[in-house]
């Protein structure tokens, strides 16, 4: 097996201080993912999605952030999918930024609701083809036998959709936005004294806490 328990790292690219934060923490996130894409980090715009199922069983997966603001962070999935189960039972969900090159962690917590009809339709027209295509040919989470029934769909679709300049919105494909009430930022530091600042939201007013790594 391997020998995960050997392995170190001691973080000492920098340091994060109350005077270091931008007030608006979306502003603050916008910096530190700006800095992320800046410096060509692998995906940085992939978060873990937590959810919560029907039987309080928590379940993870990777997806890619497509969209943020105040009023909140959007994803896109199938709304048959696991994930959107998930988020019918329990419309809560946690998010997590891992940016290993800059050391730096942000944790967000919030509501989850689905996005406009419209929002979705812009998305999902600036997709490439195969990826709109890709939408329609998969049953996410469903079990297949095998590969074969996906590459079978995606072919006879890809020639249905051949000359056709705008592929319809999938009606079981959309996207959710993650209205953030708890926004943490994490600074890897030596020693593993890490800074973390948990920004809180109540009555629309943010409020900032240093909390122990």
């Amino acid at each position: 097996m391997a020998k995960v328990d050997q392995l170190r790292e001691d973080y000492q690219r920098g340091a994060l201080e109350r005077a270091d934060l931008i007030k608006d923490p979306i502003l603050q996130f916008d910096a530190w993912i700006s800095a992320a894409i800046k410096d060509k980090l692998p995906e940085p715009n992939a978060m873990t999605l937590a959810t919560v199922d029907a039987d309080g069983r928590p379940n993870a997966r990777i997806v890619l952030l497509k969209g943020f603001d105040e009023s909140g962070f959007v994803f896109y999935t199938n709304y048959e999918s696991a994930k959107a189960k998930d988020l019918t039972a329990n419309p809560y969900a946690s998010l997590v930024f891992n940016w290993l090159g800059h050391e730096r962690q942000v944790r967000i917590r919030g509501g989850v609701v689905k996005i406009s009809k419209e929002e979705t339709a812009r998305y999902f027209h600036s997709r490439p083809k195969g990826s709109q295509i890709g939408a329609w040919a998969s049953p996410q989470s469903q079990e297949i036998p095998d590969r074969w029934p996906l590459e079978t769909k995606l072919e006879s679709l890809s020639a249905e959709y051949e000359k056709v300049d705008q592929i319809p919105v999938p009606p079981h494909w959309g996207g959710y936005r993650i209205a953030a009430e708890e926004i943490e930022f994490w600074q890897g530091r030596s020693s593993r004294l890490h800074d973390r600042f948990r920004f809180r939201k109540t009555d629309g007013v943010w409020t900032i806490d240093r909390l122990a790594p």
